[in-house]
């Protein structure tokens, strides 16, 4: 038996011998961290945040499938299954899901099922010697034309990389920090006191047993902060409110540096998106678009195309996001009105873009253009007869004044 263990065991039998310390000092002091894991990564508030900017515009993009001529085949069997995976979650909430499992995971499995799509888990892949990957779950091996493997690529052919992986220790330090600070101020700011006895304790002397348990009661029942309590002492005791250890300064100036790197593992810088976003929402959403959701939509585009459609069809499934949706509403009137008066839209067209129902008369159907956009020369030019293709040669009545 070591010198270590010996000692512990003289310890734990000291202790024993005076269980009464124990009754009567009945808290537990304990250095505890925080694991990342599946159930508890979503309650740092800053990894929710960016997670539901980056999954929340592939869930409102628009669905569509594509011809070798790039036309949209509007009732392609592709879209219903997409807009309806399964019984358990809608087309939005598996594309949502999708997205996160992926930013996450760093990898993602779809599986199409006849008409149904899924998420797999616990998925085990490898290479044949054909050099084609095989998949098993559970222990089933999985067809590869049921599943896809998609995978935010690092350096390994065969496996993606996530937040949970690349961003680790940072996100552990940072979930740790917060718990911390949100332990402490839950319980008030108040962590322990110190009992000092000038005396020495004496498992025997029952009176100063009770008295210690007394004292301990009465600051147990100090629950709410508007709670006053009187405790009186005899002479050789005193009580003193324990310095907490955690520096509230230092905890927050770790937090100020570490969170912002998260945004970093899911390629946002923090500092930029967050200065956009207070001067100019739209910037902030096209820099949120460019820097991390296109290139998710075009991996998901590719994979989706196969698992659906197969290597060798001519058929595309895209995603399409409607950029106009991130500016405010007084820029997009003022992008209309310059879109219909420029001949690029119909008011039809600028009446849709505003969310407005069409007319669908044979005026707002027309095209239009403002007399300021033709070049001087032609202004004798622009008559009705002229923007039809006629031209321009038949003086009418009144050509020669315009």
């Amino acid at each position: 038996m070591g010198l270590r263990e010996r000692v512990s065991n003289f310890i734990y039998r000291q202790v024993e011998k005076r269980g009464w310390i124990e009754d009567t000092f009945s808290n537990t002091i304990r250095y505890g961290g925080r694991y990342v894991t599946d159930d508890n990564i979503l309650e740092s508030s800053d990894v929710y945040e960016l997670l539901q900017d980056i999954s929340n515009q592939l869930m409102l993009a628009e669905i569509v499938v594509e011809d070798e001529q790039e036309k949209e085949l509007k009732h392609d069997p592709a879209l219903k299954v997409l807009k309806n995976p399964n019984n358990y979650l809608t087309g939005s909430e598996f594309i949502k899901l999708m997205t996160n499992t992926y930013l996450l995971q760093g990898e993602v499995f779809p599986v199409l099922d006849g008409d149904r799509m899924h998420l797999a888990s616990n998925v085990h892949t490898e290479l044949n010697d054909r050099l084609i990957e095989e998949f098993t779950v559970n222990g089933t091996k999985i067809p590869g034309f049921m599943i896809r493997h998609i995978k935010n690529i690092g350096t390994n052919h065969l496996q993606g990389v996530g937040l949970m992986q690349l961003g680790k220790d940072t996100l552990e330090g940072v979930m740790s920090a917060e718990k911390v600070l949100t332990d402490k101020y839950k319980k008030g700011g108040l962590l322990a006191f110190l009992l000092k006895l000038d005396a020495h304790i004496n498992p025997q002397n029952g009176a100063q047993s009770k008295l210690i348990k007394a004292i301990l009661n009465q600051l147990e029942q100090i629950d709410e902060s508007r709670t006053v309590k009187m405790i009186p002492l005899g002479k050789g005791y005193s009580i003193d409110a324990l310095e907490s250890p955690i520096d509230d300064q230092k905890t927050l100036a770790y937090l100020n540096v570490y969170k912002k790197d998260l945004g970093k593992f899911l390629g946002i810088n923090v500092d930029t998106y967050t200065a956009l976003i207070k001067a100019d929402l739209e910037k902030a959403m096209m820099y949120l678009y460019n820097k991390a959701v296109q290139p998710i939509m075009k991996i998901f585009e590719e994979h989706l195309t196969l698992l659906f459609f197969g290597p060798n069809s001519e058929k595309r499934l895209k995603f399409k996001i409607n950029i106009l949706d991130f500016v405010p509403y007084s820029t997009k009137t003022n992008i209309v009105y310059n879109l219909v008066r420029t001949m690029v839209a119909t008011p039809d067209d600028g009446r849709d873009i505003l969310g407005k129902d069409k007319l669908n008369t044979p005026e707002s159907s027309k095209l239009y253009i403002s007399k300021d956009l033709i070049a001087g020369e032609d202004l004798g030019k622009a008559t009705d007869d002229s923007l039809k293709g006629g031209d321009g040669n038949d003086k009418e009545k009144g050509n020669e004044d315009i």
